[in-house]
């Protein structure tokens, strides 16, 4: 479980095909010696498990199912990744309840700034929109995210200048795909309406 703050900026060191998986190594600034082999890192938003670490970096293993869900297909050297570590009873919540299981890809439609701020489009299927609110709490690569506005196929986020700081918003453009995952609490209410 995340809360969608991330903590540390990342960078794909490498990307290597080991037997039957994918082993993506990331260049972090976290100390070594406080991160547990089986730890769960939420990489873009996905939940890795860290399967090794060495020299400063941490070695994951991304499965088929993964690589198909989430943008980390287009991951490669150099690329920045928004890090945050599981979050542990006490901790403050100062995003909102992040599971780091991505529910699709959406593409950037429009970025443009918006006074000290930078203000993100994306283009949605209807299937997905569903699930999302004005006011509500989104998670995009990781990061949580108030929506501002919402339709059919398309929501908009503002990303105030800490955040584009902090993290690979700054660097994103027109076109790019960033991982989404709708807050647990719309996805579980959708479920009991459903089958009811």
């Amino acid at each position: 479980m995340f809360t969608g703050l991330i903590s540390d900026l990342g960078k794909v060191s490498s990307l290597e095909k080991d037997k039957e998986i994918v082993v993506v190594k990331i260049q972090t600034n976290y100390p070594m010696e406080g991160i547990s082999i089986g730890s769960s890192i939420a990489c873009n938003g996905c939940c890795l498990t860290l399967i090794s670490k060495k020299d400063g970096l941490l070695h994951f293993g991304v499965s088929n199912e993964t690589l198909d869900r989430t943008n980390l297909k287009s991951w490669k050297k150099g690329t920045l990744i928004n890090l945050e570590q599981s979050l542990k009873v006490g901790e403050e919540l100062g995003g909102h309840f992040v599971a780091g299981h991505i529910d699709t890809v959406v593409k950037i439609s429009s970025k443009k700034k918006d006074g000290d701020s930078l203000r993100f489009t994306f283009s949605i299927d209807e299937d997905i929109s569903r699930y999302l609110a004005e006011k509500g709490s989104v998670t995009l690569d990781g990061v949580s995210l108030t929506v501002n506005e919402v339709d059919k196929n398309s929501f908009g986020v503002n990303i105030i200048s800490h955040t584009a700081k902090h993290t690979n918003f700054g660097n994103l453009t027109i076109g790019d795909y960033v991982n989404l995952e709708v807050d647990l609490l719309c996805r579980y209410i959708d479920r009991l309406i459903t089958n009811r």
